[in-house]
């Protein structure tokens, strides 16, 4: 049986519905604000996105050409993007009877739908990274002493200058309960403080690498998460639409649909700029 909602006129009840939904799903991804996000204009499929390889310069002799010739080592990867949405159908009967909020309420529950299989998609992407060896391991605790490695190895490993670690709030828990710190620091600069703010850790950067927390990273069967430490550019996102929202009246039904939908692709773009990081995330006892 479908659900619905109301509030006296339509038009008003969809502009609170877009508008409620369009907020939740901008703050509720945490993993897609992480990663680089490309635009697919009118007309084009794919973005082809180059990357090139490392030059080496050499010791000259003066009077001597130059002998070593260096290859630009080009290779580019393609991305596509694919539609996702949901329809939701408001009855004229609770249209005429329903409050504002249950409008909010029904554009919360879509933004946050989207909003989740965003994020999800990212999530997926993580364990192919650094050709599937993960860092970290299985029921080992998220310590800073292993953090702390994780972050060695991804700078010497040359993973980026803009690093980042995403993991689920359980495994974070075990460095916040320490006495790494006392108190909440700022997110750093280059982050987007109204949209990565409620993920933000407030653990001092270690080496100025910031973590995130995000409940909808999975768990094993175990209470593993994998989440992931990387540069922002080994990952990637096409948009061809961002969020839309129709409407279409069904009369014999005595009701209208409201149908969201949204055009994207989530991609690994460079495997080297990246690694898995699986830690423990089992729930902390509470008493």
């Amino acid at each position: 049986m479908p659900q619905t909602s109301t509030t006296g006129n339509l038009e008003n009840a969809q502009k609170i519905i877009i508008s409620a939904a369009r907020y939740t799903e901008e703050h509720n991804a945490p993993a897609m604000a992480l990663i680089e996000s490309f635009s697919l204009g009118k007309g084009e499929k794919q973005v082809t996105v180059p990357k090139v390889g490392q030059m080496t310069m050499s010791d000259l002799v003066d009077g001597q050409d130059i002998v070593d010739e260096e290859e630009i080592g080009m290779t580019t990867v393609d991305l596509t993007a694919s539609e996702v949405g949901a329809k939701v159908i408001i009855t004229d009967k609770l249209l005429r009877q329903s409050a504002v909020n249950v409008m909010s309420i029904i554009g919360r529950q879509l933004g946050d739908g989207m909003a989740r299989k965003k994020d999800t998609d990212v999530h997926a992407l993580y364990s192919a990274l650094n050709g599937g060896t993960t860092l970290g391991a299985n029921a080992t605790d998220m310590s800073l002493a292993f953090v702390a490695a994780a972050i060695a190895y991804a700078k010497a490993n040359k993973f980026g200058s803009q690093l980042y670690i995403l993991q689920h709030p359980n495994a974070v828990f075990d460095i916040a309960s320490s006495a790494v710190t006392a108190s909440q620091y700022a997110i750093p600069k280059g982050w987007s403080e109204d949209l990565l703010g409620n993920f933000w850790s407030g653990i001092r950067p270690l080496n100025n690498v910031p973590i995130f927390e995000d409940g909808n990273l999975s768990t094993s069967s175990g209470d593993d998460a994998i989440g992931v430490i990387a540069d922002k550019s080994a990952l990637a996102v096409p948009n061809s639409l961002t969020t839309k929202t129709e409407r279409q009246r069904d009369a014999s039904l005595r009701a209208t649909e409201i149908v969201m939908t949204s055009d994207y692709g989530v991609f690994e773009l460079d495997d080297s700029r990246g690694a898995p990081l699986t830690f423990d995330a089992a729930a902390p006892a509470t008493s």
